[in-house]
């Protein structure tokens, strides 16, 4: 429950492209000079859906990372808010997989902490099992294994737990399902 207290309290500062709508939405039925350019983007600390509105004669590309933080924003003019999956384009659910894996696997230390400090919900369910593939024996086995040593990198917690699943693909996969609104708790997505 930290973590998840943690992350609620930061706002996103960066976040990563995964449409470019340079005339606006196809369906927008206003005339083109009324439209104004769109970026879909996710957030790279809270896995929000968001919708932005470049500055004037920007172009951006999926996988571009762009600052969307307090201070003075080189790319984007203003957060119009957060999207929902559904009004995703084509392209940006194509995308989506593919940048949430980059920013699990370039930001492991973070997921592993997630590993070495989750605590139960309830006296019956605990946050580790919410992990797509861990059920209770191995909660149990990463409760234990982490009292030794805390886990540094997903291949030493797949070393030291037997049988455990992918643990990269396993967060990947949660983080999706929190994405797209499938799951009651939320571990890494904002809403």
């Amino acid at each position: 429950m930290e973590i998840a207290r943690e992350k609620q309290q930061m706002k996103e500062e960066y976040a990563v492209v995964l449409d470019f709508l340079p005339n606006g939405y196809p369906f927008d039925k206003r005339p083109s000079h009324k439209k104004s350019p769109i970026v879909q983007a996710i957030g790279k600390s809270r896995f929000v859906l968001l919708e932005l509105v470049p500055k004037k004669d920007i172009f951006l590309q999926p996988y571009e990372e762009i600052y969307i933080g307090e201070g003075k924003r080189d790319k984007i003019h203003h957060i119009m808010g957060k999207l929902v999956l559904d009004k995703l384009t084509a392209t940006a659910k194509n995308e989506l997989d593919y940048v949430i894996k980059d920013i699990v696997l370039k930001n492991e230390k973070t997921f592993i902490e997630f590993f070495n400090k989750a605590q139960p919900l309830t006296t019956r369910m605990h946050q580790l099992e919410l992990i797509p593939g861990l059920g209770k024996k191995h909660m149990w086995e990463i409760l234990e294994k982490r009292k030794d040593k805390p886990f540094e990198s997903f291949k030493d917690l797949k070393s030291r737990i037997k049988l455990l699943p992918n643990p990269e693909k396993a967060v990947i996969k949660r983080i999706l399902n929190e994405v797209s609104g499938k799951e009651k708790h939320r571990l890494f997505v904002d809403t």
